[in-house]
């Protein structure tokens, strides 16, 4: 089974107090729950520049229309990367998400939602794939380091347990590698993020380095 490995000035004790409470921050606010990577990056942009207020309502939707997305997929396959993941549920929010380089900028949604006094946990893509979670539900929002053990522990049913034994996150970087990818395309192949964890990017970027680290040694004494 995958161990976590955790790294040097991160907080893995955060917890955020609510899932459902974004604060006073109007870009968390204006970006919770918009599927779509490329719209978020640009609302992302937008708010930096100072001008999120002139970006139209349908941009800042969390779902797009049919004809909206049709749009976006003439410019450039990669617009669509988000933007068919399945709709949320009543009150249910994104916590993470895995964003990876394919060509039409795949995206994995975790999410939450109430389930009585407990939250519920699920974990979503685009293409109705189905995942063994390791935990189904919690009494109170995750840790940090309860949310990396949780993904590291994500299973899909349809992955080689080859891959797995880098946990899932890595998965992905692992799988395109023994399908014969070249290791340099996978150096910056897959990006995780969330809007309640600040530091989880940062996690896994060292993770993903240190993957890529030690696959690139691999290959320098097999040559």
């Amino acid at each position: 089974m995958y161990v976590s490995k955790y790294y040097p000035g991160i907080n893995y004790d955060f917890q955020p107090t609510s899932y459902w409470s974004p604060g006073a921050d109007p870009l968390a606010v204006a970006l919770m729950n918009v599927k779509g990577r490329n719209r978020r990056e640009m609302i992302q942009d937008f708010y930096e520049n100072g001008n999120l207020e002139a970006l139209c309502d349908d941009l800042l939707a969390d779902t797009l229309g049919e004809g909206a997305r049709r749009s976006l997929g003439l410019i450039h396959p990669s617009f669509l990367g988000g933007e068919y993941l399945p709709n949320y549920a009543r009150h249910e929010v994104e916590i993470a998400r895995i964003e990876l380089e394919s060509t039409t900028s795949d995206v994995i949604s975790i999410r939450a939602r109430p389930r009585g006094k407990r939250i519920e946990y699920s974990v979503c893509d685009e293409y109705e794939s189905e995942f063994k979670l390791p935990q189904k539900t919690s009494s109170h929002p995750f840790s940090l380091q309860e949310l990396i053990c949780f993904l590291d522990h994500v299973e899909e049913f349809k992955g080689e347990a080859s891959w797995n034994r880098f946990g899932f996150i890595l998965s992905f970087n692992q799988c395109n590698l023994e399908c014969g990818a070249d290791l340099e395309t996978l150096e910056d192949f897959t990006r995780v993020g969330s809007d309640f964890y600040p530091d989880l990017g940062l996690h896994y970027a060292s993770s993903i380095a240190e993957w890529y680290e030690a696959r690139a040694a691999e290959l320098r004494s097999e040559a």
